[in-house]
C-alpha cells in the first residue's frame, strides 16, 4: 500500500511538471492559427474588377464560403469579392460579360463557411489561460491540505495490521512452528479465551491482560505471537518498540494512544509490541530527566493498560530477551500477567524445526535430518532456518537438483564458523603447527571422562580460525556440573601444551582458547560457587551501564577476598593445564601420528579418528 502510494505521488510530480509546458505550447498554438482569420487584412473588390482579371488572364483559382468569394491571383495575391444571393457565382460572371473559355481555366472550390472559428477561437484563446489559473491555485491548496494531514499522521501509530480480514497470504498456525510445545499449551488458554471469552466471564475468570516472551534472540517469539493471532482469527497488530520513539516529546505517548484505539475499536484483537525493553527499561535511572521520551511512551502503555476492560478481548504480547531489564510495573500483576519462557530447541525440536523447513526443498535420499539436529546443539530455529538456506544455495552453486547430506554438513560448519577461506594458505610450519594444535584438543577430548565427542578435526582455515575440532555433547543438557567444566578447561589447553611439547614454545593460535578459559574459570569461582571459597557469589552486574560499551560491576567483596578469588582461579587454570599436559605425554605417539594424518587429509570425521585412537 505504501508503496502504491508513493509511486502516486511520484507521477502526480512528474504530471505537474508537464502541464505547465504544455498549456503555454497550447496556448501559442491557438493564438498562431487564430490570428489569421481575427486580424487579417484583404482587398476587397468588385464583380466587375473580377470579370476584368479573369479576361486578362491573372486569376488562378476561386473559394466561395457561402457568400464570399476568395480570389486566389497568379502572383499568390489574395482579394475578397461578395458575390449575388439569387444566382450563381459563374452565372454572375458570365451575365458581367466573362470570357467562357477563361472561366474555364479557373479552379473553383466549395468550402464550409468558418463561422465556428469566429467564436470558438478567440473562446478558447480567453477560457484556457482561465482555466490554467484555476487549476493551478487547486493543485496550492491540495497540497497544502495534505501536508497538514501528514502532520496528524506523524503521530499515527505504524502498526502492521496482520491475520483475520486482512490479505495476507501466508497463513503461520502452531504448526508451521516447530517444538516450544511448553509454550503452545499456555497460549492455547489464551486463544480459548480469544475464541470464547464467555465460558471465563461465566465462571467469574479474569483472563491475563498481557503475556511476555521471553527467550534469546531468533528462538521463534514473534513467530509464536503471530501464531496465536492466526489460530485464534482474530486481527494482529504488529510493532517495534523503537517505532513509538522520534525525536519529538510526546510523539511516542500519541503512537501508543493509536495503537490501542485501533485495537479497541476491531474488538478481539491481539496487540504485539516487539523488543519492548527498548522502551520498556525501567525508570529513574537519571538520563534525560523525568520528560524523557522514552519515559513518557512507557508511562503511556502503563496507563493504557490499566485502562482495559476486563471484558475488553484486546490482549497484549510482547517479546523480548533482556527480561531483567524491563521496569517492574510493566511486569505486576493487572499488566504482563503471564511470562512465557522458550528455550533454545533440543534435538527432537530441531528436528521437528529443520522437517519444516525443509518441507518445500528438494531432498535427496542420503539426507537423514536426525543427524543434522545431532550436530546442531545450541541453534536457534533462526539458525536452523539459515543452515537449510544455505544448503540449498551450496548445491545450487554446485548445479545439483537436490539438497545432499554433505551439503547440509558443510553448512553447519559455514554457520559456525564462517566460510571456508580459501584465499588463507598456511606455509608448511604454520600447517604442521595447526596440526598439532588441533590434535592437542582432540586427544584431550577423547582421555578425558565427562568430555564431549570429538566430531570432526580441520586444519583448513574458516573464519578468524586456522583450523578447529568439533565437539558434540553425547546428550542435551540443561545444567552442568563442575567434573563437566574442568574437562572443558583441560580441553582448552590442549592446543597449548600440544605446541609446547611437540615445539618448545607456543605460538598465538592458541590466545583464544586462553581467553575462554580465563573467563570460565572466573564464572567458576565467582558465579557458581565451584571452589574453595565456598558456595558464594562474589559481585553483582547492574542493568545497565554509564557509558555505551562498558559495563560496572558493584563489588561485594573486599580487597582481601580479591586477591583468594585470583589465586582459586589460578589454580583452576594450573590443574586444568597439568590435567592435559598429562594426556598429551601418555599419548605422544598418538599425537604424532594424528597429527601426520591432518597434514596429510587436512580433514579427519569422527569415524576415522576414532579408529586411530582404537588401534593405536
Amino acid at each position: 500500500m505504501k508503496k502504491k502510494q508513493k509511486n502516486k505521488k511520484i507521477l502526480d510530480k512528474k504530471t505537474k511538471a508537464k502541464i505547465l509546458p504544455f498549456f503555454i505550447i497550447l496556448f501559442l498554438i491557438l493564438s498562431f492559427f487564430s490570428f489569421p482569420y481575427l486580424y487579417s487584412e484583404k482587398e476587397n473588390i468588385g464583380l466587375n474588377q473580377l470579370v476584368l482579371e479573369i479576361n486578362e488572364n491573372k486569376v488562378d483559382k476561386l473559394v466561395i464560403i457561402d457568400r464570399q468569394v476568395r480570389v486566389l491571383f497568379k502572383d499568390k495575391t489574395e482579394a475578397n469579392v461578395i458575390k449575388e444571393t439569387d444566382i450563381g457565382l459563374s452565372q454572375s460572371l458570365l451575365n458581367l460579360g466573362v470570357s467562357p473559355e477563361m472561366l474555364k481555366k479557373i479552379g473553383i472550390e466549395f468550402q464550409d463557411d468558418g463561422k465556428i472559428n469566429q467564436w470558438l477561437i478567440p473562446l478558447l484563446i480567453t477560457a484556457l489561460p482561465s482555466l490554467f489559473i484555476i487549476f493551478l491555485f487547486w493543485s496550492i491548496f491540495k497540497q497544502a491540505k495534505e501536508g497538514t494531514m501528514k502532520t496528524f499522521d506523524f503521530t499515527q501509530a505504524k502498526a502492521r495490521l496482520f491475520g483475520a480480514k486482512t490479505k495476507e497470504k501466508e497463513k503461520i498456525s502452531f504448526g508451521s512452528v516447530g517444538g516450544l510445545e511448553g509454550a503452545k499449551k499456555e497460549l492455547r488458554e489464551i486463544i480459548d479465551f480469544l475464541k470464547t471469552p464467555k465460558k471465563f466471564f461465566q465462571i467469574g475468570a479474569k483472563i491475563p491482560r498481557g503475556v511476555l516472551l521471553v527467550g534469546p534472540p531468533g528462538c521463534g517469539k514473534t513467530l509464536l505471537a503471530r501464531a496465536v493471532a492466526s489460530e485464534a482469527d482474530v486481527p494482529f497488530f504488529s510493532i517495534s518498540g523503537s517505532e513509538f520513539i522520534e525525536l519529538f516529546v510526546g510523539v511516542g505517548a500519541s503512537r501508543v494512544r493509536s495503537l490501542f484505539s485501533q485495537a479497541k475499536k476491531v474488538g478481539r484483537a491481539i496487540i504485539f509490541i516487539d523488543e519492548i525493553d527498548s522502551i520498556g527499561r525501567t525508570r529513574g535511572l537519571g538520563y534525560g530527566g523525568g520528560h524523557e521520551e522514552r519515559e513518557q511512551t512507557l508511562n503511556q502503555i502503563l496507563s493504557e493498560m490499566d485502562g482495559f476492560e476486563r471484558k475488553s478481548g484486546v490482549i497484549i504480547m510482547a517479546a523480548t530477551n533482556r527480561p531483567e531489564t524491563l521496569d517492574p510495573a510493566l511486569l505486576r500483576p493487572g499488566r504482563f500477567d503471564r511470562r512465557i519462557v522458550l528455550d533454545m530447541p533440543d534435538i527432537k525440536d530441531r528436528k521437528k524445526i529443520l522437517e519444516i523447513h525443509c518441507l518445500e526443498k528438494p531432498l535427496a535420499s542420503n539426507v537423514d535430518i536426525k543427524e543434522v539436529a545431532e550436530r546442531t546443539p545450541g541453534f536457534s530455529g533462526a539458525d536452523l532456518e539459515n543452515l537449510v538456506n544455505e544448503a540449498a544455495i551450496f548445491a545450487a552453486r554446485q548445479n545439483k537438483t537436490k539438497i545432499f547430506q554433505e551439503d547440509f554438513l558443510e553448512s553447519i560448519e559455514k554457520v559456525l564458523l564462517g566460510p571456508e577461506r580459501e584465499s588463507h594458505l598456511l606455509s608448511k610450519k604454520e600447517k604442521r603447527i595447526t596440526a598439532f594444535h588441533e590434535a592437542g584438543h582432540a586427544l584431550v577430548s577423547a582421555f578425558t571422562p565427562n568430555s564431549e565427542q570429538v566430531r570432526k578435526i580441520s586444519i583448513v582455515a574458516r573464519g578468524m580460525a586456522a583450523g578447529y575440532t568439533l565437539k558434540m555433547p553425547k546428550e542435551e543438557k540443561r545444567i552442568k556440573s563442575k567434573s563437566e567444566f574442568l574437562a572443558e578447561l583441560s580441553i582448552l589447553f590442549g592446543g597449548y601444551i600440544a605446541e609446547k611439547l611437540k615445539f618448545g614454545e607456543v605460538t598465538t593460535g592458541a590466545s583464544n582458547d586462553l581467553k575462554k578459559a580465563s573467563f570460565l574459570a572466573g564464572r567458576l569461582v565467582k558465579k557458581y560457587g565451584m571452589s574453595a571459597l565456598g558456595p558464594i557469589s562474589f559481585g553483582e552486574r547492574p542493568d545497565f551501564s554509564f557509558l555505551p560499551g562498558e559495563s560496572t560491576e558493584t563489588v561485594n567483596y573486599s580487597e582481601g577476598t580479591a586477591l583468594k578469588i585470583d589465586e582459586e582461579i589460578a589454580s583452576i587454570l594450573k590443574q586444568a593445564q597439568v590435567t592435559a599436559e598429562k594426556i598429551l605425554i601418555e599419548q605422544k605417539g598418538l599425537l604424532e601420528k594424528l597429527a601426520n594424518v591432518l597434514i596429510e587429509k587436512e580433514t579427519i570425521e569422527k569415524q576415522e579418528f576414532e579408529e586411530i585412537i582404537t588401534k593405536s
